[in-house]
């Protein structure tokens, strides 16, 4: 897959390269590099001098090791040029740093063998036509999931290496991308690690991600009323008021009986008429109407010798 071309700014092409190789791998032989990033070329000088230019920059460092008699320098990058590589913002950022003791530690050679299985896929892809380069796989990435041995704990299946390569068919003009999960023995983990570890890709192949949450429902609309004049109300689905239905007491052609807003004689009986037409206050009328007669029917009842107490 094709390189994205920026990088730290002032150096050449193929300086920018090596460096987006060293983040993404931490630590890379001087030959690694040169198969990876300048295999064209017979000779390594001038990818040589372009490693020498990020480490005169204070971008890379390096540390020696002993191999078949001669020395093999290991290059990484420092702080300043992890930075300089994450502010281009090509590669997804990774918080592991290296150091000159991680770089001399026990894990160099496992390390540096990733890096040889992964340079393995590139070089079989560019002789079978296919697609797989220098930064298309990336280490120890965590991958989360669940298991049903384990309740309420968050698991994760972390890998050597993560490796894309796309397998291209000429004849049929079809182009498959397949992820790989990459794993180097070394003779180094330990029986329970590894029962462990198969244990996690067993569970891992099987493990289904739950799916997203429900969106939220809409909150339900809230129906406003606005106040309208005395003696109406709103219609559901209505957007003018309209008059409210005249109450019993003001029912226009009947006969109603209404006590007067004075006391009346316990013997005198309540005047009956036709009911004056309805006003505009006719519900507020019709309720003082209703309290008035009330209280002269509690009045007439409570005559002396009933039995009854006063009101």
């Amino acid at each position: 897959m094709p390189y994205p071309h920026s990088g730290p700014t002032g150096l050449g092409q193929v300086a920018q390269q090596a460096a987006q190789v060293l983040y993404q791998h931490r630590l890379v032989s001087t030959r690694q590099l040169h198969r990876l990033i300048t295999p064209h070329h017979t000779r390594s000088e001038y990818l040589r001098r372009q490693l020498h230019t990020l480490r005169e920059a204070g971008l890379a460092e390096t540390v020696g090791r002993r191999r078949s008699g001669q020395t093999d320098l290991l290059w990484w990058l420092t702080e300043k040029g992890a930075t300089a590589v994450e502010s281009a913002g090509l590669l997804p950022q990774r918080p592991y740093r290296m150091s000159p003791e991680a770089a001399l530690g026990p894990l160099q050679d496992h390390t540096l063998a990733t890096v040889e299985t992964g340079l393995a896929m590139v070089e079989w892809a560019r002789h079978l036509g296919h697609e797989c380069g220098p930064l298309d796989w990336s280490p120890e990435t965590a991958h989360h999931y669940r298991d049903e041995a384990r309740p309420g704990e968050d698991l994760a299946l972390i890998p050597d290496a993560v490796l894309n390569y796309v397998h291209t068919d000429a004849e049929q003009r079809t182009r498959t991308l397949l992820t790989y999960f990459v794993e180097v023995d070394r003779t180094q983990m330990t029986i329970a690690r590894l029962a462990q570890k198969l244990h996690a890709y067993a569970a891992y192949r099987t493990y289904t991600p739950p799916s997203p949450a429900r969106a939220a429902p809409a909150p339900h609309a809230v129906r406003t009323r606005r106040r309208g004049a005395p003696g109406t109300r709103r219609s559901p689905g209505s957007s003018s008021s309209s008059p409210a239905p005249p109450s019993p007491a003001s029912t226009a052609g009947r006969r109603t009986c209404a006590a007067s807003p004075q006391a009346t004689p316990p013997s005198s009986t309540p005047t009956c008429g036709p009911a004056s037409p309805p006003s505009p206050n006719s519900r507020t009328s019709a309720r003082r109407r209703r309290s008035s007669s009330l209280l002269w029917d509690r009045q007439s009842r409570a005559t002396p010798g009933s039995g009854l107490p006063p009101p």
